[in-house]
């Protein structure tokens, strides 16, 4: 097993992390379905953290754990969480709108984007990740996802990753004792990264990285990809301590 340092080491020239992490919000036009999605049925599935700030789990039917997915992609892996494990509240973190209306258009039917009740156990969160960590209150998060993120690999866009020694400290606080956070990359610059930030920290136990998705793991379509290309994907496991 892989143990963390027993005292955390400051990484070299990293930079606190700035406002914004994400690049665009949108790509090509929206088209009129997935304006009306955004606009009449994102509300209903969006997370309200005003309301559920003390009691996070009140937001869904029959959860006894929640979980926080940052950045869900296309959210096929979302979903996945959600069917495999019906025990489970999930938060699904994506800012991106064209892969928001990617997923909304699987859950609500054609014509009624103002109609369609919310899932039972998935709330959605189109805003900054790391607002809804903060929020959220100190270790009531019991999982946490941050699937082939956006590397960001030139060195000077270091402090733009979402693994980064201000969020671990972020992550951490909302997690509570023996969660684990999983993570995956294909790039090796970030799978570099990830290893070497977690390695300058004691607030998460660092089991061995695995090279083949582990089971229980739900495969996304990044993945696929970079498997495809050549790519090896890795992914680690993270216990809070």
């Amino acid at each position: 097993m892989c143990e963390a340092r027993s005292r955390a080491e400051p990484l070299v020239d990293v930079k606190p992390n700035p406002d914004r992490l994400y690049g665009r919000q949108r790509g090509p036009t929206l088209r009129p379905r997935q304006r009306r999605l955004l606009d009449l049925a994102l509300p209903r599935l969006r997370f309200d953290l005003a309301t559920h700030a003390a009691r996070p789990l009140d937001a869904f039917e029959q959860a006894d754990a929640l979980w926080v997915e940052i950045g869900f992609g296309g959210g096929e892996h979302a979903e996945a969480l959600v069917a495999r494990n019906p025990q489970v509240g999930l938060i699904a973190c994506e800012v991106f709108e064209n892969t928001l209306c990617s997923l909304l258009s699987r859950l609500v039917p054609d014509g009624a984007e103002d109609t369609a009740p919310a899932p039972p156990r998935l709330r959605l969160w189109d805003a900054d990740g790391r607002a809804l960590l903060r929020g959220l209150p100190e270790g009531s998060v019991d999982r946490l996802y941050l699937m082939f993120p956006d590397p960001w690999p030139k060195a000077r866009h270091a402090k733009r990753r979402f693994v980064h020694p201000d969020n671990l400290k972020l992550a951490a606080r909302a997690l509570r004792p023996g969660a684990e956070w999983r993570i995956a990359s294909d790039d090796p610059t970030y799978q570099a990264w990830v290893d070497e930030v977690f390695g300058a920290q004691d607030l998460f136990e660092v089991l061995p990285a695995a090279d083949q998705r582990p089971e229980g793991w739900p495969g996304t379509r990044y993945e696929a990809k970079a498997i495809v290309a050549g790519r090896t994907p890795r992914y680690w496991t993270f216990v809070r301590r």
